[in-house]
């Protein structure tokens, strides 16, 4: 019998996190069946490729489901029928609520969900749960694991969870998980830091990858030389950063393009940002593109760029990396575990937009550093983040958990 893993997130599939896709094709592809759920429902807009129209097709919706008054109110009962685990879920529940009525309100909402779920792993003969994201859908797990007895695993990537590891009750997460995965050493030392030492040999490092043959190597070049950035238009990503140092890149490198590709809440106003700078001939507002299109992208580029204030380790790098572009990005959390200043890219201080310019503009000058940089990237990526390498450990950890059976 194929061993049956729920993978439960907030929203899945996401133009943002095709890694998690990725690592459940990874999954699929060593033996087990992979069940994915998302508490919420994706609109259209994040399905930007046939494989997430195919996975939104077939993913398990929480929330549509619990909204149901006659399904929500079937799962309690049947949870019911075991009082001792219902009390001690609805125990945990109220416990690990965040200060003030309104947390505990959402905490309440979360067992409400967490019970449909139980009856839906259950319906399913799912053997174990795993979360990516410990906030609130790691919530949710925590509570259906109580509820139903299936074990639960989550993957801990940070960084916004360490900003706030009272409020999501990281410490009662990882005393109850069955294992952590943790994406870096570095979020590893965190989860340690928030955890009981005796909780330690729970927590192991796998990390999120890719497929290094999708990435085509650099034998296509843009007409103009050409800096993209991939991700999310928000704040975090440190785009206003990027257009103040593209304006001196500009200035040393008159016909330089810079390609954004991605979508978020500060589209707009960094549009109007680029505009009021006069760079509008020289920045390319891409939105949303599929991975075929990412990859497509990347061949083009002469160095890609990352200026976050705050990551876990950004899978786009690894996707550059593994297309043997050069990239900049900023020293912060796991990021020098991929990069490595000098050798597979440059790392440069968050914040600041001068070091961030001068750093494109010695890559741009040079077009043997950046094949040297591009081909020690690749080698790195290929080395340290296959996603079907990481996929195995996974899997191993996986059917650990199912061989030692129910909580």
């Amino acid at each position: 019998m194929t061993d049956r893993v729920a993978y439960l997130t907030g929203e899945y599939p996401r133009a943002t996190d095709t890694f998690i896709q990725r690592e459940v094709a990874a999954l699929r592809a060593e033996g087990l069946e992979i069940l994915t759920c998302s508490v919420r429902t994706t609109g259209a807009e994040h399905h930007v490729g046939p494989e997430q129209v195919a996975e939104a097709a077939q993913t398990f919706k929480l929330l549509d489901t619990a909204k149901a008054p006659l399904t929500l109110l079937r799962a309690h009962i049947r949870a019911l029928r075991s009082p001792r685990r219902y009390g001690g879920a609805l125990k945990l529940a109220v416990q690990t609520a965040p200060p003030g009525l309104r947390n505990l309100l959402y905490q309440l909402f979360y067992f409400a969900e967490a019970a449909v779920l139980a009856d839906h792993l259950e319906r399913q003969g799912v053997s174990h749960l795993h979360n990516h994201i410990a906030k609130s859908s790691c919530t949710v797990a925590m509570l259906t694991s109580a509820l139903s007895g299936i074990p639960y695993s989550f993957t801990l990537h940070g960084p916004d969870i360490f900003f706030a590891p009272e409020h999501w009750r990281l410490d009662r997460k990882i005393e109850t998980a069955r294992f952590v995965s943790c994406i870096s050493d570095f979020c590893r030392s965190q989860a340690m830091a928030f955890s009981d030492a005796a909780l330690w040999d729970k927590l192991h490092i796998v990390h999120c990858g890719i497929e290094p043959e999708r990435y085509g190597t650099q034998e296509e070049r843009s007409e103009r030389p050409t800096l993209l950035f991939v991700g999310r238009l928000a704040a975090v990503k440190g785009a206003p950063v990027l257009l103040e140092a593209f304006t001196e890149v500009r200035e040393q490198v008159p016909d330089c393009q810079l390609v954004l590709i991605g979508d978020g809440p500060d589209r707009t106003a960094l549009e109007a940002r680029a505009a009021d700078m006069g760079l509008r001939d020289g920045v390319v507002f891409a939105g949303y593109k599929s991975q075929a299109e990412v990859a497509e992208a990347l061949e083009k580029a002469d160095v890609f760029v990352l200026p976050s204030f705050a990551e876990g380790v950004p899978v786009v790098l690894m996707e550059a990396m593994a297309a043997e572009v050069p990239v900049v990005t900023t020293r912060i959390a796991g990021v020098p575990e991929l990069v490595e200043n000098g050798v597979t890219g440059l790392l440069v201080p968050p914040g600041p937009s001068k070091p961030l310019a001068a750093a494109l503009i010695q890559l741009l000058a040079h077009p043997d550093l950046r094949r040297k940089m591009g081909a020690a990237g690749r080698a790195k990526v290929v080395a340290e983040f296959d996603s079907r390498v990481e996929a195995r450990k996974l899997a191993a950890l996986f059917r650990t958990s199912i061989a030692e059976g129910r909580v």
